[in-house]
């Protein structure tokens, strides 16, 4: 019943994520802030990385059904949606410590990890965003710019706008709605303190 009910919050967590990226926050041809990374994060920093993992895999693979997906070839569409995605989930690696953190009433740990799981989340997707850029896309570069230094100010840019605003967003949710972070379905963090 736990890990279903688990499940069902990270499909809609992803469902929603995918919704968000619908509103339109591209400027000019390339840069652009992912709002689904705020509800994904806030969902990683709950419920951990396994479950982020999952739900930021689901949130790739939607981009399918919702014919979101920019296509030039198999393996750029590989990596561009079911794996850059996946990696969202990794901001899961700071959820122990911002949950200890917040059951110690530290705001200063709680606000310093959430950022922290707001950067490693949004960073480790748009490395794969980057790599993409580099390898399938350089041949679209502006100006005929190199490759690699079109996709690094590209998806660089992109991916520091959507950390620092999904890293505001999940503080200000820490500050005013910190149940939010402490699942009341059995606190694994607590659980797992006392190992």
């Amino acid at each position: 019943m736990y890990k279903t009910r688990i499940l069902v919050e990270g499909t809609v967590v992803a469902a929603l994520s995918l919704v968000l990226s619908f509103i339109p926050t591209t400027i000019g041809s390339s840069f652009t802030i992912s709002l689904g990374m705020i509800p994904m994060t806030l969902f990683a920093l709950r419920r951990g990385l396994k479950p982020a993992l999952m739900s930021a895999f689901i949130w790739g693979i939607l981009h399918f059904p919702a014919s979101q997906v920019v296509y030039l070839s198999v393996v750029q569409v590989l990596i561009e949606y079911p794996i850059a995605f996946t990696f969202a989930g990794f901001a899961g690696l700071y959820a122990k410590k911002v949950q200890k953190s917040l059951v110690a009433q530290d705001m200063w740990n709680v606000r310093k990890n959430i950022v922290l799981g707001s950067f490693v989340g949004t960073g480790a997707r748009f490395f794969w965003h980057f790599i993409a850029g580099v390898v399938f896309w350089g041949s679209y570069a502006l100006w005929g710019m190199n490759p690699w230094i079109f996709s690094l100010v590209m998806n660089g840019v992109s991916g520091l706008a959507t950390a620092v605003v999904t890293a505001i967003v999940a503080v200000l949710v820490a500050e005013k709605a910190p149940q939010l972070y402490l699942p009341k379905d059995g606190n694994l963090i607590q659980k797992q303190s006392h190992q």
